[in-house]
């Protein structure tokens, strides 16, 4: 969370700094350094991971079991449409923003907004700190709406952050399942609210995307937590651990949400006759842009809760499963 912070909210201002105003130069230079510093992070994962569960010894391990067991496995086939319909939702409303800002949003409201938070005083005072102790200047974006698009996608993350620290106590006391599900419906209804606030509502607008934000971070370490969920389930029914393979699948659904929600983006653009670069487009293009980061994606979020009713994982099976495994490894540990 704390990189994809950076990224929302950095990416552009570190480009114009280090290109000096160039962003062709500078996004060169910035998605260098970004990708010499990811490759630094796999290297680091790869060297310092550990595989804690050992499978049992016995355990006969095949492409084709794996795969039978997946289909059969009716919470991760839950689990891989849930992901797809998050990630999905994820890549349609962030890349559509920066259209709401640009072409629905009254870029005078968003500019008076900006001087009335004392952001503008902000970037000001940032650059003679940098200038003073012998640095260039901090180059934000001059424009309103990627100023504000900024702002409301750097406060969104940091309330995400806040919201993950609520996640463990709530499902610990709850249950995953049903907060994962109460919270994305609540963050569903924050998205649809967009859909009717006025141009001028910038203040109102960015307010609820943080609060959408905390909403759903709760949801964020949940997914993740019940596909482990899922891996256990299908150790405890088969009696065979396919870990891996259950979360690759859940990989692969993640990047068909992110392909597909890029696509429908670019997709819903052309059917409302959105023009690149006008300076202003028609009434339909622009409703068009409020229901994509409004009604559509807030309905995909709400039609993934509704999968959850199909998923038997509840708390009282989680602690039966959770106690079951222990049981059998502790009599495989004495065996061995």
């Amino acid at each position: 969370m704390v990189a994809q912070f950076i990224i929302q909210a950095l990416l552009l201002p570190l480009a114009l700094s280090i290109g000096h105003g160039d962003k062709q130069k500078g996004f060169e230079s910035v998605m260098l350094f970004f990708a010499i510093v990811g490759v630094v992070c796999f290297i680091i994962t790869f060297l310092t991971t550990r595989e804690r569960v050992k499978p049992i010894v016995e355990q006969k391990n095949s492409i084709s079991s794996d795969l039978k067991d997946l289909t059969r496995n009716k919470p991760w086939i839950i689990m891989l449409f849930l992901t797809i319909l998050v990630f999905v939702t994820l890549a349609l409303k962030g890349g559509m923003n920066i259209y709401f800002f640009k072409y629905y949003l009254n870029h005078d409201a968003e500019a008076q907004f900006l001087e009335n938070i004392g952001f503008n005083n902000f970037i000001a005072g940032l650059n003679r700190t940098l200038t003073g102790i012998g640095f260039g200047n901090f180059e934000w974006p001059q424009d309103p709406p990627s100023s504000a698009n900024s702002l409301f996608n750097a406060g969104s993350i940091i309330f995400m952050i806040v919201g993950i620290m609520f996640s463990k106590p709530l499902a610990d006391r709850f249950g995953k399942r049903n907060i994962f599900g109460i919270f994305l419906v609540l963050s569903a209804l924050c998205l649809v609210m967009f859909y009717f606030y006025s141009p001028e509502s910038v203040g109102l607008v960015v307010l609820t995307h943080i609060f959408h934000g905390f909403l759903y971070g709760i949801t964020i370490p949940i997914l993740w937590a019940m596909i482990a969920d899922v891996a256990d389930f299908s150790e405890w029914k088969n009696n065979r651990r396919a870990t891996a393979i259950i979360f690759s699948a859940m990989i692969f659904g993640l990047k068909v949400g992110l392909s597909f929600g890029g696509g429908l983006g670019a997709f819903l653009l052309s059917k409302y006759g959105y023009v690149a670069d006008a300076t202003q487009q028609t009434p339909e293009a622009i409703n068009g842009i409020r229901m994509s980061v409004s009604i559509y994606p807030g309905i995909i979020f709400i039609i993934g809760a509704i999968l959850l009713f199909g998923y038997a994982i509840d708390k009282k099976m989680e602690t039966t499963i959770e106690t079951d495994l222990k049981d059998r490894r502790k009599l495989a540990t004495a065996v061995a």
